[in-house]
């Protein structure tokens, strides 16, 4: 950093044996990355209601893996690469880059050769909702049929920097920090954020949160059917308990989240089988299936054919 400043450091210190072992066997599966944090030992952080910090260098010793965040996430990168993989882009991080990560399920791609070392920010919509109503400058116009970026590239500045700077010497303190405290560098750093009109695509989405249930509920489901997440995790998604979540689904949808599910996930199919030279497994994988076999029942149950078939039909 300019002026002298001394650039955050990532500490080696945070990350034993155990944590290698724990994301090496965790690789297999999507990994729910804010409860990984949040509960293990090992990271030095500083938790709040609804947001916590961390100070995180990868260990992972692969190249490729997947994950799925229940709340939003800022991330900084103070060294390193990575790359950010949704289904339309991909966003290249190196040293000093910022992303704003919507909740949901991602693949990340880790560079080897280089130690990634990032500050992550983790937020939820409670928090984003009460940043916007105590500001009403930031209050936007919306339009309710405009689809928002899963991850947004964020401008910053040298006052950035410095706030992720400060920060950083409170999670180096090893002690404990009062959480008003920390919830006031969290909202610093939404001021900063926000304030840029770089950012506005991203303020757009901060006001988009306080719309109806239905369409939060709509967007999370249209945007990660495709992966294969317990009906409990895309509660989490929705910010809402199991319950509540099956209950609004059902008064919105008029259906369950299970059969939507297979419905959406078996229609995706079809277009993939239409429109892609995928094999019949690749596609049941791309859509959600557990298994190839478990594909082929739900879609001959619904089509009345195999997928295969389907596609021969359709060719013809």
């Amino acid at each position: 950093m300019r002026g002298g400043k001394q650039t955050p450091v990532c500490s080696r210190t945070v990350h034993s044996s155990t944590v290698r072992h724990n994301l090496k066997t965790e690789i297999n599966i999507v990994i729910n990355a804010y409860e990984y944090f949040k509960n293990h030992p090992k990271f030095n952080k500083l938790v709040g209601n609804d947001f916590l910090f961390v100070e995180y260098k990868c260990p992972l010793n692969i190249e490729e893996y997947q994950l799925w965040i229940e709340n939003h996430l800022i991330t900084y990168v103070v060294s390193g690469k990575k790359d950010w993989i949704t289904s339309n882009k991909t966003h290249k991080l190196t040293a000093g880059d910022t992303l704003f990560v919507r909740k949901g399920v991602y693949t990340t791609k880790q560079y080897l050769e280089s130690d990634y070392c990032v500050m992550l920010f983790f937020i939820n919509d409670k928090f984003i909702k009460r940043f916007i109503t105590e500001n009403p400058s930031f209050k936007r116009e919306l339009n309710h049929r405009k689809e928002h970026n899963q991850i947004f590239d964020i401008t910053t500045n040298e006052v950035f920097k410095t706030l992720i700077e400060s920060i950083f010497h409170y999670l180096k303190q090893g002690e404990e920090i009062p959480k008003e405290l920390v919830e006031i560098k969290f909202k610093e750093l939404l001021f900063n954020i926000v304030l840029n009109s770089n950012n506005n695509q991203l303020l757009f989405f901060f006001n988009s949160i306080t719309q109806d249930a239905k369409s939060n509920i709509e967007n999370i489901m249209t945007e990660n059917f495709q992966y294969d997440l317990k009906i409990a995790d895309f509660a989490k998604l929705c910010g809402k308990s199991l319950s509540s979540f099956k209950r609004e689904f059902k008064e919105c949808f008029n259906t369950t989240p299970s059969r939507w599910l297979i419905d959406k996930r078996l229609e995706h199919s079809k277009a993939l089988l239409i429109g892609t030279n995928l094999t019949v497994s690749e596609i049941g994988y791309e859509c959600g299936f557990k298994n190839n076999s478990h594909f082929i029942q739900a879609f001959k149950k619904k089509v009345n054919v195999t997928p295969k078939k389907f596609r021969t039909l359709k060719k013809e």
